[in-house]
């Protein structure tokens, strides 16, 4: 049976921040660590904003929106999650500094302590991997933990065992996923696991598909939406995600599988270049500082 009542979130960015508020909410303790101090007033702010919306639309109470904001400590030091009984990583999408998260973390939680990522493409085995070089057996309690944006909305946990991770490292994740109002369904170790193996080559095909003029992005998008009933076009939805997150994710594709069509799209490439990466720029595929028409 999972024991735990508080809960370390690396990383206070749109994840890690939605984790946090989703974990206070459903009455855990949370341990926000993030090293930017900007960064983690920004993100107790969105937290107030939040909790102050559910209250107007009257989905939560005052005092349980008060209570669940009272649950949170916004920490800078990393160290200051020790104590914690489950942590879940949400930091930036980069291997190697996840593997120095890992491996620290391997070195400093308690033997017991199951250690989360909430990455999206990168192989959760490589991650076990430098846990367990930090401290041997650590690698069995490394686990795929892959949330969805928005977090306190989107109902779905990918649960991804690495080659290392132990039946009793997935049940617990299992358990605590559910106990967040979640619904945890398992995948395995492959680059993108299902989500991103299956969605994002069909963002980049509609990428190829503006560069090579069959349709303007806002009618990509419309007819998509329309003819499958998507909720978001696929255009709109990688502005959404952000440009360098989906070539990220797509170059971990290609490489992980060993096959070049997984590559992300020239188009796609040069947005990010010129630093139009979608919402959290401004602008990217659509231009978000005009008013819509």
């Amino acid at each position: 049976m999972l024991n735990v009542k508080t809960i370390g979130v690396i990383g206070a960015g749109q994840m890690g921040g939605g984790i946090a508020l989703v974990a206070a909410s459903n009455k855990f303790n949370v341990v926000l660590c993030e090293k930017s101090a900007d960064q983690l007033h920004k993100c107790e702010a969105d937290h107030k904003k939040r909790l102050g919306r559910e209250v107007e639309k009257q989905r939560m109470q005052q005092a349980d929106a008060d209570a669940a904001l009272k649950r949170i400590k916004y920490v800078q030091a990393m160290d200051l999650i020790r104590d914690c009984d489950f942590v879940v990583e949400a930091v930036v999408e980069s291997s190697q500094v996840k593997r120095d998260i890992f491996a620290g973390l391997a070195r400093m939680m308690r033997e017991e302590v199951i250690l989360a990522t909430n990455t999206s493409s990168i192989s959760i085995t490589e991650i076990a991997a430098a846990a367990e070089v930090a401290h041997k057996g650590a690698g069995q309690r490394v686990i795929g933990m892959h949330f969805f944006n928005p977090v306190p909305v989107m109902k779905l946990v990918e649960v991804i065992k690495g080659l290392q991770t132990s039946e009793a490292t997935t049940s617990g994740t299992i358990e605590l996923a559910k106990l967040l109002g979640k619904t945890p369904v398992p995948a395995n170790d492959r680059a993108g696991f299902v989500s991103n193996r299956v969605l994002m080559p069909l963002i980049n095909e509609a990428f190829y598909a503006w560069m090579e003029g069959v349709a303007e992005p806002a009618h990509i998008d419309e007819i998509m939406k329309l003819g499958c009933n998507f909720p978001m076009g696929p255009l709109r939805l990688a502005d959404f995600i952000g440009l360098d997150t989906c070539e990220h994710i797509m170059n971990v594709l290609a490489d992980g599988l060993n096959n070049d069509r997984y590559r992300a799209c020239p188009l796609l490439r040069q947005l990010v270049a010129a630093g139009r990466l979608g919402d959290k720029s401004g602008r990217g595929v659509f231009d978000y500082t005009q008013p819509a028409k």
